[in-house]
């Protein structure tokens, strides 16, 4: 790259690299496929500002400091912002003898000079920028654009398949005459009706708990779907491998970011290949001022997100992807501490993979899994999860409601698919079935993203309302259209889904319901049970309650298998007991999809008094285990 050569050679003249980075920088980005000053920046050897000057002196042109700048806002807003990122070069204003001042970070060629000029319908007159700082600029100067986009493009696109609008008029219609019969039925058949009230939910719980069943047993049968082993990872040629975006929401973060910046600097990826966007709230000044405190790498740059609602992590990563030049892409959470060749073996697995593989999910467990029994019983539920329930999903080729991190996305297919819905707070969920409708599928691969589990009810039962209402919201979405759902993704798909996102809420709803009235059916009727509630109901609820548990309990033990986890087995006794958790959850969801359908509780993290594990090191619980 003789021209790349010549473009940064003044730094080495300046005495701000020497001529061997230079070089190494050269051979680095003629390998790979990158730019030289990629390969400077992404190493921490210059800055933005330097490579900017650097370039300027080489092409004959000025610089400018796009922060600093006054735009003509009318000029510059008559074309795309995303376009201006794309093609590298944003205009600022008309000089005093008329002609356009251009930004850019390309060489100025007479091609390029052309091509502005075109679009412009003016003489232009270029000047040195960096990359990062024109897309910046951009963001700033079409806030309102790139909001708007990220709140509405999917709802624009398919208004029915967007959580903003939480019934439809057909939904509206038909709630209010089943609701106006069954309150007459109420009146007029009082026992009847809540027998059978209590007969569905019944039924339902012991469909949606057979499924479940059945698919992790399934799952039991598989490692894992896409099974990376270590010595294709080892045997990755780097200079193939592809730009990647790593997108890391954050909101009233500040006490965990330092240690975020940590945990994804240990990522085994080439940083000149790596961008690590942290998407900050406008007004969210603490964590900004956070972030910029921990002096990130150049590698990590802060993502403003303009005003604007619902205030949703979805409606955050929706700027996120548009300006994300990445080819695959993930989502990480700020307690987030994943495996560092995670995103090699995200990668493996695309290449391994068919077309319509759209999406990896690498598996979530917790660090401070001993803490007290509530975590354990998270780290319980999620194993089994992942480990079982998801890999009996992806063996069986049925729809994977997503989690809501380590989602390993390819670009392209990310934005046909409208991106993330901002009015659903469960939109991982979400997005998994609308791939699955357009035939996409959604892999798991044998990687751990290590967490932090909810630690006190007040804040479990927060994060659980959230997730339950965003499953009753992909619920009543997809019911809009169920033919249209049938006719693309099948029946055993369609099925599963009602099963799984729709059953799963209407599960937690039955579950306090069908406790009390079998206690006090019992006991109120010592002698005869039935007296009170038909003889098949109650052994139905019994079953449920017997068996069902039982089901659910086992089910739970497997989960620590897969990590070697043992010590937690004993715990999942106490099922019965989570599982009233999650029911007061239910109830609170149905509340807000109600009173505040788009509103998004926002989990609290860093609040164990547990260690975070250094790689290599035993974990806290896992020191614990070994010494009780």
């Amino acid at each position: 790259m003789p021209d790349a050569r010549e473009d940064l050679s003044s730094l080495v003249a300046d005495g701000i690299i020497t001529q061997q980075q230079l070089d190494e920088a050269v051979a680095l980005a003629e390998a790979s496929n990158a730019a030289p000053a990629a390969a400077l920046l992404y190493h921490d050897l210059v800055t933005e500002a330097q490579v900017a000057t650097a370039r300027a002196k080489a092409w004959g042109i000025g610089t400018v400091d796009l922060a600093h700048e006054r735009f003509d806002r009318e000029l510059v807003r008559r074309k795309s912002g995303q376009g201006y990122i794309a093609r590298g070069w944003l205009p600022i204003r008309r000089d005093a003898d008329g002609a356009v001042i251009v930004a850019t970070f390309f060489p100025p060629s007479p091609e390029l000079a052309d091509e502005v000029e075109g679009e412009l319908e003016s003489e232009v007159r270029f000047v040195a920028t960096g990359r990062w700082a024109l897309r910046s600029a951009v963001l700033d100067l079409f806030a309102d654009r790139f909001a708007a986009h990220a709140r509405d493009a999917l709802g624009a696109r398919e208004p029915l398949l967007s959580a903003r609008m939480v019934l439809s008029r057909g939904q509206k219609i038909g709630g209010v005459v089943l609701l106006v019969a069954y309150i007459v039925c109420l009146v007029l058949w009082p026992l009847n009706t809540l027998v059978w009230t209590v007969a569905v939910g019944s039924i339902a719980f012991l469909l949606a708990t057979t499924f479940k069943y059945v698919v992790a047993l399934h799952g039991s049968r598989y490692d894992v779907v896409e099974q990376i082993t270590q010595a294709e990872v080892d045997a990755i040629d780097i200079d193939e491998l592809p730009m990647y975006t790593v997108l890391v929401p954050v909101f009233r973060e500040a006490n965990v970011v330092a240690q975020l910046i940590a945990n994804l600097g240990e990522l085994d990826y080439p940083r000149h290949k790596l961008e690590i966007l942290v998407l900050v709230e406008e007004e969210d000044h603490e964590t900004r001022d956070a972030v910029t405190a921990a002096d990130p790498p150049f590698n990590f740059r802060i993502l403003s997100i303009p005003k604007g609602t619902p205030q949703t992590k979805p409606r955050a990563c929706n700027v996120g992807l548009a300006v994300a030049t990445g080819e695959l892409l993930v989502i990480y959470d700020a307690e987030d501490i994943p495996e560092p060749d995670q995103l090699k073996k995200a990668y493996l697995a695309f290449q391994r993979g068919d077309e319509d593989l759209v999406c990896v999910q690498a598996a979530l467990a917790y660090f401070n899994d001993t803490e007290n029994p509530l975590t354990r019983m998270f780290t319980l539920e999620y194993g089994f999860w992942f480990y079982y329930m998801l890999s009996g999903l992806d063996a069986a080729r049925l729809p994977i409601p997503l989690g809501g991190t380590s989602n390993h996305f390819k670009v392209a297919a990310l934005r046909e698919l409208g991106g993330w819905d901002p009015y659903n707070v469960t939109e991982d969920a979400d997005l998994g079935i609308r791939a699955s409708a357009l035939g996409y599928r959604v892999g798991i691969i044998n990687s751990t993203t290590m967490e932090e589990a909810n630690n006190a009810i007040p804040s479990f039962i927060r994060q659980r309302s959230r997730w339950i209402k965003g499953y009753l919201q992909t619920s009543i979405v997809h019911a809009r259209q169920p033919r249209r759902l049938v006719r693309e993704i099948g029946w055993v798909s369609f099925l599963s889904f009602v099963l799984l996102v729709a059953g799963t809420p209407i599960t937690f709803l039955g579950v306090i319901p069908s406790f009390v009235i079998t206690f006090v059916s019992i006991w109120l009727t010592h002698e005869n049970p039935a007296d009170l509630v038909p003889a098949w109901v109650m052994w139905v609820m019994l079953f449920n309650f017997t068996v069902g548990n039982a089901v659910m309990i086992y089910v739970n033990m497997m989960g620590p298998f897969k990590r070697g986890r043992y010590y937690l087995v004993p715990w999942a006794i106490l099922n019965p007991l989570y599982w009233v958790l999650h029911s007061i959850a239910a109830y609170k969801a149905v509340w807000q999809l109600i009173t505040r359908p788009h509103y998004w509780e926002k989990t609290e993290h860093g609040l164990t008094t547990y260690a975070r594990p250094v790689e290599g090191e035993a974990t806290d619980a896992e020191r614990r285990a070994a010494t009780a």
